[in-house]
């Protein structure tokens, strides 16, 4: 038996040791067949029965003979808690990694550690022989945006603000506001941790204001985590907050705006597919476009995607934002001609 071979019968038997129950009356072969099959073991009934009759002489397990058909299931009162990973909690570690490391204060990252490790061990020995272990290897998940590189997080700092925000504590830290381009010294009461594409935010109460504002993690220049307990909103609640549209960055007290606008033919099929807002209406027009409206966020998110489909699409209501796209397109050609001279 080849050395790929041996390691995907271990791990198919290891997997049917880990699916047997507690208890009599125990699952049928056929039924542990299907449940091998299931976490990607493609193999037949035959063989999950002469494993189960193999692996009866060299772990507590009973056959329930009183029925047909036979059920098997660990003896009482031994022990069913077998290390390692099934092949679906090694994806899920895999697919969960890299989302999870911002996020975890250090200690909780130390004990995911080897799990992580063991997840990639199993997928690559098990790869060779078990398609299911390749899966990881055929998706992706791939941002819609222009990818950037994410920004270099300070360790150290972020492992303040993560004991900061499980000990319920205040911080008090330099912070560098990219918009206003200077460093500010606050005291922050620490709300959530959140993960937006590829930088990290903290969503945060700054003494003395009672809103919630939003801190990229990168961006905190000292970190120290004070003795006073944190002032949290509330009733608040984190699902609510994003469903909210903060992650949008929707500025403070705003409401919804009713959008309307021209949008070529392109666009409305996009948009038909992906609509932007669940009461979103598209009028055929006389020149071949649509009328475009829909209830939105008023947010920096929508300004940079209406600025984003310039060519395909024309604001008309409301005035006011209007007005500030058009500012902006302006803006841009004047840079552009300024800076880049057809000449150049």
């Amino acid at each position: 038996m080849s050395t790929a071979s041996a390691r995907s019968t271990l791990s198919r038997q290891w997997e049917l040791l880990r699916l047997l129950p507690a208890r009599p009356p125990g699952l049928t072969a056929q039924e542990l067949y299907r449940q091998l099959n299931d976490a990607g073991f493609k193999v037949s009934k035959r063989t999950v029965e002469r494993d189960l009759n193999e692996l009866s002489h060299l772990f507590p397990l009973q056959c329930n003979t009183k029925g047909s058909p036979y059920g098997w299931y660990w003896t009482p009162s031994t022990t069913t808690e077998l290390p390692g990973l099934t092949v679906s909690e090694a994806l899920t570690l895999r697919l969960v990694e890299d989302s999870l490391r911002p996020l975890l204060p250090d200690f909780m990252l130390k004990s995911l550690e080897p799990r992580f490790a063991l997840a990639h061990q199993k997928l690559q020995a098990l790869g060779p022989e078990v398609a299911a272990a390749r899966w990881i290897d055929k998706i992706a998940n791939v941002p819609p945006e222009l990818t950037l590189q994410a920004p270099n997080v300070d360790g150290e700092r972020l492992e303040r603000i993560q004991q900061a925000l499980l000990d319920d504590r205040q911080l008090a830290c330099c912070y560098f506001a990219a918009h206003r381009n200077k460093r500010r010294e606050m005291v922050l009461n620490p709300i959530a941790l959140i993960q937006r594409g590829n930088i990290t935010y903290l969503a945060a109460i700054c003494e003395p204001h009672a809103d919630i504002r939003l801190y990229a993690a990168h961006r905190f220049e000292q970190v120290e985590v004070l003795a006073t307990p944190s002032c949290r909103p509330e009733g608040f609640r984190l699902a609510d907050y994003i469903a909210g549209g903060a992650l949008q960055f929707t500025s403070p007290g705003a409401e919804p705006l009713a959008l309307e606008a021209w949008i070529d033919d392109g666009l409305a099929r996009q948009l038909r597919e992906t609509p932007l807002s669940g009461d979103m209406r598209l009028e055929r027009e006389d020149d071949g476009g649509y009328r475009l409206s829909a209830t939105v966020q008023d947010s920096w998110q929508l300004h940079w995607w209406l600025l984003s489909q310039s060519g395909a699409l024309a604001v008309r209501a409301p005035q006011a934002l209007r007005e500030k796209l058009l500012a902006a397109l302006e803006t841009g050609l004047a840079t552009h001609r300024e800076r880049c001279p057809a000449a150049w």
